[in-house]
C-alpha cells in the first residue's frame, strides 16, 4: 500500500499538457527548441543554469542536456527523437541520468510531444508529456517545464529582431 507521501499517479494523471503563446514566429519558436544555441538560453527552470547540448536532430537521432541548480547540483536529461517535423511538431523520448530525483523510476523515459501553428505572426505551442509515473514526478516536471517555458519566452523577446 503507497503512503501518503508516495501517492502513485491514476491513468488520467499520467500527463502533464501546456499550451503557450509567445510573441514570435513559429520558425524562431521551432528553432529555440531544435538548435543548441538558442537551448542553452532556456532549457532549464528559474535560477538554473543549462551546462551543456547535444542533439542530433532526426528520427532516432540521440540528445542529452545538462543543467546546473543553484546550490550546484547537477541534472542530466536525454532521450530519442521520435519525429521532427520542422516546423509544425517535434515528438521525443525524455528520461534522467540521475534516477535518484523524486518521482522518478530508474530507466523511466516519458514521450514528449510539442506542437507548433502560427497566426498572425504569434505561436501556440502544445506541450505535451505522456507516461509519468507519480504526482511527485509529475508536478516537478510541470512546475520546471513552466519555468522553462518563461525563460524561452524572454529568449523569443530577445532574439525575435535578429530572426
Amino acid at each position: 500500500m503507497a503512503s501518503e507521501n508516495n501517492t502513485v499517479a491514476k491513468p488520467q494523471e499520467w500527463s502533464i499538457n501546456i499550451a503557450r503563446d509567445f510573441d514570435a514566429p513559429r520558425d524562431l519558436v521551432f528553432k529555440a527548441w531544435t538548435q543548441p544555441e538558442h537551448l542553452m538560453k532556456w532549457l532549464c527552470p528559474k535560477d538554473f543554469v543549462v551546462t551543456f547540448v547535444d542533439m542530433d536532430l532526426r528520427p532516432n537521432g540521440k540528445w542529452r542536456s545538462g543543467m546546473r541548480s543553484p546550490e550546484g547540483t547537477d541534472y542530466v536529461m536525454r532521450g530519442t527523437y521520435r519525429e521532427v517535423l520542422e516546423p509544425e511538431r517535434l515528438v521525443f523520448t525524455h528520461s534522467w541520468e540521475d534516477t535518484m530525483q523524486p518521482g522518478h523510476l530508474p530507466e523511466h523515459e516519458t514521450l514528449i510531444t510539442v506542437t507548433f501553428t502560427e497566426s498572425r505572426g504569434k505561436t501556440t505551442m502544445i506541450f505535451e508529456v505522456a507516461g509519468l509515473t507519480s504526482i511527485e514526478g509529475r508536478d516537478g516536471q510541470a512546475l520546471g517545464w513552466g519555468q522553462a517555458f518563461d525563460n524561452l519566452d524572454a529568449h523569443l523577446l530577445s532574439s525575435a529582431p535578429e530572426a
